[in-house]
Protein backbone atom coordinates (compact mmCIF):
# COMPACT_ATOMS: atom_id res chain seq x y z
CA UNK A 1 0.00 0.00 0.00
CA UNK A 2 1.52 3.35 -1.37
CA UNK A 3 0.46 6.41 0.74
CA UNK A 4 2.09 9.59 -0.28
CA UNK A 5 1.24 12.65 2.25
CA UNK A 6 1.82 16.46 2.84
CA UNK A 7 3.48 16.08 6.15
CA UNK A 8 1.94 17.29 8.80
CA UNK A 9 4.78 18.57 11.31
CA UNK A 10 7.62 21.43 10.39
CA UNK A 11 10.88 20.66 9.21
CA UNK A 12 13.64 20.54 11.94
CA UNK A 13 15.11 23.40 11.27
CA UNK A 14 11.96 25.24 10.94
CA UNK A 15 12.19 28.62 12.92
CA UNK A 16 9.02 28.05 14.15
CA UNK A 17 10.59 24.80 16.08
CA UNK A 18 11.22 25.95 19.30
CA UNK A 19 12.32 23.01 21.52
CA UNK A 20 16.00 21.67 20.82
CA UNK A 21 17.57 19.36 18.34
CA UNK A 22 19.77 16.46 19.57
CA UNK A 23 21.61 14.26 18.10
CA UNK A 24 24.60 11.60 18.51
CA UNK A 25 27.28 9.56 17.01
CA UNK A 26 29.41 7.12 18.56
CA UNK A 27 32.30 6.42 16.64
CA UNK A 28 34.27 3.03 14.86
CA UNK A 29 36.05 2.60 18.45
CA UNK A 30 33.06 3.35 20.43
CA UNK A 31 31.90 -0.67 22.05
CA UNK A 32 28.39 -0.36 20.58
CA UNK A 33 30.16 0.15 17.44
CA UNK A 34 32.99 -2.15 17.19
CA UNK A 35 30.46 -4.90 17.92
CA UNK A 36 27.83 -3.78 14.81
CA UNK A 37 31.21 -3.67 12.75
CA UNK A 38 32.08 -7.06 13.36
CA UNK A 39 28.44 -8.26 13.05
CA UNK A 40 28.14 -6.73 10.05
CA UNK A 41 31.69 -8.09 8.73
CA UNK A 42 31.12 -11.47 9.76
CA UNK A 43 27.33 -11.61 7.46
CA UNK A 44 29.37 -10.05 4.67
CA UNK A 45 32.12 -13.04 4.92
CA UNK A 46 29.32 -15.55 5.01
CA UNK A 47 27.46 -14.32 2.43
CA UNK A 48 31.05 -14.39 0.14
CA UNK A 49 32.17 -17.83 1.24
CA UNK A 50 28.36 -19.25 0.45
CA UNK A 51 28.54 -17.67 -3.05
CA UNK A 52 32.27 -18.54 -3.94
CA UNK A 53 32.04 -22.34 -2.91
CA UNK A 54 27.89 -23.09 -4.20
CA UNK A 55 27.13 -20.40 -6.42
CA UNK A 56 24.32 -19.10 -3.88
CA UNK A 57 23.30 -17.87 -0.89
CA UNK A 58 21.97 -19.46 2.62
CA UNK A 59 20.19 -18.09 5.58
CA UNK A 60 22.31 -17.02 8.37
CA UNK A 61 21.73 -13.79 11.03
CA UNK A 62 25.20 -12.79 13.12
CA UNK A 63 23.13 -9.74 14.29
CA UNK A 64 23.70 -10.79 18.27
CA UNK A 65 27.23 -9.69 19.33
CA UNK A 66 28.68 -8.57 22.97
CA UNK A 67 31.50 -6.39 23.93
CA UNK A 68 32.38 -7.00 27.57
CA UNK A 69 34.85 -4.56 29.26
CA UNK A 70 38.45 -5.76 30.04
CA UNK A 71 40.79 -4.69 33.27
CA UNK A 72 43.29 -1.63 33.07
CA UNK A 73 45.80 0.63 34.33
CA UNK A 74 46.53 3.24 32.35
CA UNK A 75 49.03 5.64 33.41
CA UNK A 76 51.13 8.69 31.69
CA UNK A 77 53.44 7.39 28.70
CA UNK A 78 51.67 3.65 28.77
CA UNK A 79 49.99 1.47 31.37
CA UNK A 80 49.10 -2.63 31.85
CA UNK A 81 46.22 -4.61 30.22
CA UNK A 82 45.33 -6.62 33.54
CA UNK A 83 42.18 -8.70 31.94
CA UNK A 84 41.87 -8.69 28.06
CA UNK A 85 38.54 -7.68 26.63
CA UNK A 86 36.14 -10.48 25.61
CA UNK A 87 33.81 -10.71 22.44
CA UNK A 88 31.60 -12.79 21.76
CA UNK A 89 29.42 -13.23 17.92
CA UNK A 90 26.13 -14.78 18.43
CA UNK A 91 23.44 -15.68 15.85
CA UNK A 92 22.29 -18.22 13.25
CA UNK A 93 23.95 -19.65 10.20
CA UNK A 94 23.39 -22.83 8.04
CA UNK A 95 26.48 -24.82 8.67
CA UNK A 96 26.03 -28.05 6.22
CA UNK A 97 24.71 -28.45 3.20
CA UNK A 98 23.54 -31.48 0.95
CA UNK A 99 24.83 -30.70 -2.12
CA UNK A 100 25.24 -33.82 -4.92
CA UNK A 101 24.19 -36.42 -2.29
CA UNK A 102 27.26 -35.54 -0.65
CA UNK A 103 27.41 -33.53 3.40
CA UNK A 104 29.33 -30.72 2.84
CA UNK A 105 30.35 -28.61 6.00
CA UNK A 106 31.07 -25.15 6.31
CA UNK A 107 33.51 -23.25 8.66
CA UNK A 108 31.52 -21.20 9.91
CA UNK A 109 33.07 -20.35 13.37
CA UNK A 110 36.43 -19.29 11.48
CA UNK A 111 34.44 -17.40 9.08
CA UNK A 112 32.90 -15.43 12.02
CA UNK A 113 36.12 -15.47 14.18
CA UNK A 114 38.72 -14.36 11.50
CA UNK A 115 35.94 -11.51 10.16
CA UNK A 116 35.98 -10.35 13.70
CA UNK A 117 39.47 -10.27 14.33
CA UNK A 118 40.17 -8.39 10.98
CA UNK A 119 37.59 -5.95 12.38
CA UNK A 120 38.78 -4.60 15.42
CA UNK A 121 42.51 -4.94 13.76
CA UNK A 122 41.43 -2.39 11.14
CA UNK A 123 39.63 -0.21 14.02
CA UNK A 124 42.33 -0.02 16.18
CA UNK A 125 45.80 1.42 15.78
CA UNK A 126 46.81 0.66 19.57
CA UNK A 127 45.20 -2.88 20.29
CA UNK A 128 47.14 -5.85 20.35
CA UNK A 129 44.76 -8.07 18.47
CA UNK A 130 46.62 -11.34 19.95
CA UNK A 131 46.87 -10.04 23.86
CA UNK A 132 44.50 -7.37 24.31
CA UNK A 133 40.89 -8.72 23.30
CA UNK A 134 39.68 -12.82 23.27
CA UNK A 135 37.02 -13.89 20.39
CA UNK A 136 34.56 -16.22 21.15
CA UNK A 137 31.39 -17.63 19.23
CA UNK A 138 27.82 -18.81 19.58
CA UNK A 139 26.37 -19.28 16.19
CA UNK A 140 24.17 -22.33 15.43
CA UNK A 141 21.90 -23.06 12.42
CA UNK A 142 18.39 -21.43 12.06
CA UNK A 143 15.19 -22.59 12.49
CA UNK A 144 13.11 -24.28 9.52
CA UNK A 145 10.76 -21.59 9.31
CA UNK A 146 13.18 -19.20 8.81
CA UNK A 147 15.30 -21.02 6.70
CA UNK A 148 12.29 -22.25 4.56
CA UNK A 149 11.36 -18.57 3.78
CA UNK A 150 14.80 -17.81 2.70
CA UNK A 151 15.02 -20.78 0.35
CA UNK A 152 12.54 -19.14 -1.75
CA UNK A 153 14.54 -15.82 -1.69
CA UNK A 154 17.94 -16.66 -2.44
CA UNK A 155 18.94 -16.69 -6.09
CA UNK A 156 20.01 -13.41 -7.90
CA UNK A 157 16.99 -13.77 -10.15
CA UNK A 158 14.22 -13.56 -7.71
CA UNK A 159 12.39 -11.62 -5.85
CA UNK A 160 13.33 -12.07 -2.28
CA UNK A 161 10.46 -12.77 0.52
CA UNK A 162 10.76 -11.03 3.66
CA UNK A 163 11.66 -13.10 6.46
CA UNK A 164 10.44 -10.95 9.31
CA UNK A 165 7.61 -8.70 9.81
CA UNK A 166 9.33 -5.51 10.43
CA UNK A 167 9.47 -2.08 9.84
CA UNK A 168 12.20 0.35 7.98
CA UNK A 169 12.34 4.15 8.55
CA UNK A 170 14.66 6.71 6.61
CA UNK A 171 14.56 10.54 6.04
CA UNK A 172 16.58 13.59 4.16
CA UNK A 173 18.41 15.47 4.06
CA UNK A 174 20.75 16.12 6.75
CA UNK A 175 19.70 19.12 9.10
CA UNK A 176 23.19 21.26 9.86
CA UNK A 177 23.38 19.71 13.68
CA UNK A 178 23.44 16.03 11.65
CA UNK A 179 26.26 17.17 8.97
CA UNK A 180 28.63 18.34 12.03
CA UNK A 181 27.77 15.05 14.18
CA UNK A 182 28.55 12.89 11.47
CA UNK A 183 31.44 14.98 10.12
CA UNK A 184 33.14 15.37 13.11
CA UNK A 185 33.75 11.76 14.02
CA UNK A 186 35.02 11.23 10.26
CA UNK A 187 37.18 13.44 10.97
CA UNK A 188 38.79 13.12 13.98
CA UNK A 189 39.13 9.34 13.21
CA UNK A 190 40.60 9.77 9.69
CA UNK A 191 44.07 8.57 9.14
CA UNK A 192 45.06 12.23 8.14
CA UNK A 193 44.14 13.67 11.32
CA UNK A 194 45.22 10.42 13.58
CA UNK A 195 48.58 10.97 12.28
CA UNK A 196 48.49 14.38 13.75
CA UNK A 197 46.73 13.15 16.78
CA UNK A 198 48.22 10.44 17.92
CA UNK A 199 47.11 10.82 21.21
CA UNK A 200 43.63 10.91 20.25
CA UNK A 201 41.73 7.50 20.00
CA UNK A 202 39.11 5.30 17.90
CA UNK A 203 36.35 5.40 21.24
CA UNK A 204 35.07 8.46 20.07
CA UNK A 205 31.34 9.74 20.68
CA UNK A 206 29.95 13.03 19.63
CA UNK A 207 26.98 14.82 21.16
CA UNK A 208 25.21 17.60 19.97
CA UNK A 209 22.89 20.60 20.97
CA UNK A 210 20.98 23.34 18.80
CA UNK A 211 19.29 26.16 20.16
CA UNK A 212 18.09 28.58 17.67
CA UNK A 213 21.25 28.96 15.58
CA UNK A 214 23.60 27.96 18.66
CA UNK A 215 25.33 24.52 18.26
CA UNK A 216 27.19 22.93 21.18
CA UNK A 217 29.07 20.42 20.39
CA UNK A 218 30.75 17.95 22.98
CA UNK A 219 33.35 15.16 22.32
CA UNK A 220 33.68 12.64 24.56
CA UNK A 221 37.59 10.99 23.30
CA UNK A 222 39.38 7.71 24.95
CA UNK A 223 43.07 9.19 24.88
CA UNK A 224 45.78 7.33 24.41
CA UNK A 225 48.38 6.96 26.91
CA UNK A 226 51.46 5.83 25.46
CA UNK A 227 51.79 9.19 23.01
CA UNK A 228 51.21 11.38 26.42
CA UNK A 229 53.67 11.93 29.29
CA UNK A 230 52.07 14.61 31.37
CA UNK A 231 48.67 16.62 31.55
CA UNK A 232 50.32 19.25 29.46
CA UNK A 233 50.24 16.83 26.39
CA UNK A 234 47.04 15.74 27.31
CA UNK A 235 45.39 19.58 27.32
CA UNK A 236 47.20 19.56 23.94
CA UNK A 237 45.42 16.36 22.09
CA UNK A 238 42.45 17.61 23.37
CA UNK A 239 43.12 20.88 22.14
CA UNK A 240 43.47 20.11 18.35
CA UNK A 241 40.09 17.93 18.02
CA UNK A 242 38.23 20.59 19.57
CA UNK A 243 40.72 22.89 17.01
CA UNK A 244 39.85 20.71 14.40
CA UNK A 245 36.38 20.58 14.66
CA UNK A 246 35.18 24.25 15.14
CA UNK A 247 37.09 24.53 11.90
CA UNK A 248 35.44 22.12 10.33
CA UNK A 249 32.17 23.43 11.60
CA UNK A 250 33.23 26.72 9.97
CA UNK A 251 33.33 24.94 6.58
CA UNK A 252 29.89 23.04 6.14
CA UNK A 253 27.99 24.82 8.75
CA UNK A 254 29.00 28.22 8.38
CA UNK A 255 25.54 30.62 9.29
CA UNK A 256 25.84 28.55 12.51
CA UNK A 257 26.83 29.71 16.00
CA UNK A 258 29.12 26.94 17.38
CA UNK A 259 30.68 25.58 20.64
CA UNK A 260 33.01 22.56 21.44
CA UNK A 261 34.34 21.00 24.72
CA UNK A 262 35.85 17.85 24.76
CA UNK A 263 36.17 15.13 27.74
CA UNK A 264 34.58 17.87 30.63
CA UNK A 265 34.34 15.01 32.97
CA UNK A 266 37.66 15.15 33.30
CA UNK A 267 39.14 17.35 36.56
CA UNK A 268 42.89 18.04 35.32
CA UNK A 269 44.33 19.54 38.60
CA UNK A 270 44.01 15.99 40.03
CA UNK A 271 44.26 14.13 36.69
CA UNK A 272 41.49 12.61 36.63
CA UNK A 273 41.54 11.57 33.22
CA UNK A 274 40.21 9.94 30.38
CA UNK A 275 43.17 7.95 29.65
CA UNK A 276 43.38 4.45 27.63
CA UNK A 277 46.27 2.22 26.78
CA UNK A 278 44.36 1.08 23.37
CA UNK A 279 42.12 4.05 22.31
CA UNK A 280 38.69 2.65 23.68
CA UNK A 281 36.61 2.43 27.24
CA UNK A 282 36.35 -1.03 26.39
CA UNK A 283 39.00 -2.03 27.65
CA UNK A 284 37.84 -1.24 30.92
CA UNK A 285 35.01 0.79 31.74
CA UNK A 286 32.50 0.19 29.39
CA UNK A 287 31.03 -2.60 27.12
CA UNK A 288 29.00 -2.95 24.17
CA UNK A 289 26.56 -4.84 22.57
CA UNK A 290 24.84 -4.32 18.71
CA UNK A 291 22.20 -2.52 18.08
CA UNK A 292 22.98 0.19 20.95
CA UNK A 293 24.36 3.13 18.91
CA UNK A 294 24.15 4.07 15.56
CA UNK A 295 20.86 3.72 13.29
CA UNK A 296 21.69 3.01 9.89
CA UNK A 297 22.50 6.21 8.91
CA UNK A 298 25.16 6.73 11.36
CA UNK A 299 23.03 8.80 13.90
CA UNK A 300 20.82 8.55 16.78
CA UNK A 301 18.40 11.42 16.44
CA UNK A 302 15.34 11.65 19.08
CA UNK A 303 13.77 14.40 17.55
CA UNK A 304 13.36 12.16 14.06
CA UNK A 305 11.40 8.84 13.71
CA UNK A 306 13.75 6.11 13.80
CA UNK A 307 13.76 2.45 14.44
CA UNK A 308 15.12 0.57 17.11
CA UNK A 309 16.54 -2.43 15.10
CA UNK A 310 19.63 -3.67 15.17
CA UNK A 311 20.80 -3.93 11.13
CA UNK A 312 24.29 -5.07 11.50
CA UNK A 313 24.70 -8.50 10.63
CA UNK A 314 21.44 -9.81 9.60
CA UNK A 315 21.18 -11.40 6.66
CA UNK A 316 21.06 -8.87 2.96
CA UNK A 317 18.95 -11.38 1.12
CA UNK A 318 15.63 -11.21 2.49
CA UNK A 319 15.88 -9.65 6.26
CA UNK A 320 13.73 -6.50 6.00
CA UNK A 321 15.12 -5.36 9.58
CA UNK A 322 18.43 -4.31 7.46
CA UNK A 323 17.05 -4.12 4.33
CA UNK A 324 14.08 -1.71 4.63
CA UNK A 325 15.70 0.37 7.24
CA UNK A 326 18.62 1.03 4.18
CA UNK A 327 16.43 1.52 1.46
CA UNK A 328 13.73 4.21 3.40
CA UNK A 329 16.98 6.09 3.54
CA UNK A 330 17.83 5.75 0.56
CA UNK A 331 14.64 6.11 -0.69
CA UNK A 332 14.10 9.78 1.18
CA UNK A 333 17.60 11.12 0.13
CA UNK A 334 16.58 10.36 -4.16
CA UNK A 335 13.29 12.04 -3.44
CA UNK A 336 15.03 15.43 -2.20
CA UNK A 337 17.84 15.20 -4.63
CA UNK A 338 15.11 14.80 -7.68
CA UNK A 339 13.19 17.46 -6.13
CA UNK A 340 15.98 19.88 -6.85
CA UNK A 341 15.41 22.24 -3.91
CA UNK A 342 11.10 21.91 -4.31
CA UNK A 343 11.70 19.19 -1.05
CA UNK A 344 12.87 20.40 2.15
CA UNK A 345 11.85 17.16 3.87
CA UNK A 346 11.26 13.67 2.36
CA UNK A 347 10.33 11.24 5.23
CA UNK A 348 9.72 7.21 4.37
CA UNK A 349 8.17 4.62 6.25
CA UNK A 350 8.12 0.65 4.99
CA UNK A 351 6.39 -2.00 6.74
CA UNK A 352 6.46 -5.47 5.50
CA UNK A 353 4.99 -9.28 6.53
CA UNK A 354 6.80 -12.17 6.64
CA UNK A 355 6.51 -14.35 3.33
CA UNK A 356 5.54 -11.28 1.62
CA UNK A 357 7.60 -9.84 -2.10
CA UNK A 358 9.82 -7.26 -0.81
CA UNK A 359 9.41 -5.55 -3.89
CA UNK A 360 5.75 -5.26 -2.20
CA UNK A 361 5.57 -3.50 0.89
CA UNK A 362 2.71 -3.96 3.25
CA UNK A 363 2.40 -0.48 3.94
CA UNK A 364 5.11 2.13 1.97
CA UNK A 365 4.28 5.76 3.44
CA UNK A 366 6.16 9.28 2.35
CA UNK A 367 5.67 12.10 3.65
CA UNK A 368 7.15 15.46 2.10
CA UNK A 369 7.36 19.41 3.69
CA UNK A 370 7.43 21.33 -0.09
CA UNK A 371 8.91 24.17 -0.52
CA UNK A 372 7.71 27.69 -0.03
CA UNK A 373 5.07 28.13 -2.90
CA UNK A 374 5.72 24.56 -4.38
CA UNK A 375 2.35 23.04 -5.66
CA UNK A 376 2.53 19.37 -3.50
CA UNK A 377 0.69 17.70 -6.44
CA UNK A 378 3.84 18.87 -8.58
CA UNK A 379 6.10 16.97 -5.75
CA UNK A 380 4.05 13.55 -5.35
CA UNK A 381 4.34 11.91 -8.46
CA UNK A 382 8.43 12.53 -8.11
CA UNK A 383 7.94 10.35 -4.54
CA UNK A 384 5.57 7.99 -6.75
CA UNK A 385 8.95 7.51 -9.24
CA UNK A 386 11.53 7.06 -6.97
CA UNK A 387 9.24 4.69 -4.31
CA UNK A 388 9.05 2.84 -7.54
CA UNK A 389 12.14 2.41 -8.79
CA UNK A 390 13.83 1.42 -5.59
CA UNK A 391 11.42 -0.73 -4.75
CA UNK A 392 11.96 -2.56 -8.43
CA UNK A 393 13.93 -6.13 -8.42
CA UNK A 394 16.50 -4.97 -10.03
CA UNK A 395 17.62 -2.41 -7.24
CA UNK A 396 16.51 -4.65 -4.53
CA UNK A 397 18.91 -6.96 -5.64
CA UNK A 398 21.25 -3.73 -6.45
CA UNK A 399 21.11 -3.21 -2.60
CA UNK A 400 21.74 -6.90 -1.47
CA UNK A 401 25.12 -6.88 -3.74
CA UNK A 402 25.96 -3.08 -2.51
CA UNK A 403 25.36 -4.27 0.79
CA UNK A 404 27.79 -7.84 1.25
CA UNK A 405 29.99 -5.45 -0.94
CA UNK A 406 29.88 -3.08 2.30
CA UNK A 407 29.54 -0.41 0.23
CA UNK A 408 26.23 0.94 2.20
CA UNK A 409 26.29 2.31 5.36
CA UNK A 410 24.79 0.63 8.29
CA UNK A 411 25.63 2.22 11.61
Amino acid sequence: MLRIDKANFLAIEDPKNSFPELAERKGIGHPDSVCDAAADACSRALCKYYFENFGRYYHHNVDKAALVGGISKPEFGGGVILEPEYFLIVGRAINQILKENKLKYIPVATICLDACRQTVSNIFRNLDIQKDIQFDYAIRPGSIDLTGVFEESDAKEQVPLANDTSFGVGYAPYSDLEKITLEAEKLLNSDAFKDKCKGSGEDIKVMTQRVENKIDITLCCAMVSGYINDKDEYINYTNQMKDAVLDLAAKIIPKREVRCAVNVGDNIEKEILFLTITGTSAEAGDDGEVGRGNRSNGLITPCRTMSLEAVCGKNPINHVGKIYNVLATNMAREIIKRGQGDIIEAHVKLLSQIGRPITDPWVNSISLIPAENVSFESIRKIAEEVSADKLSKENIIDLRERLIAGKEQVF
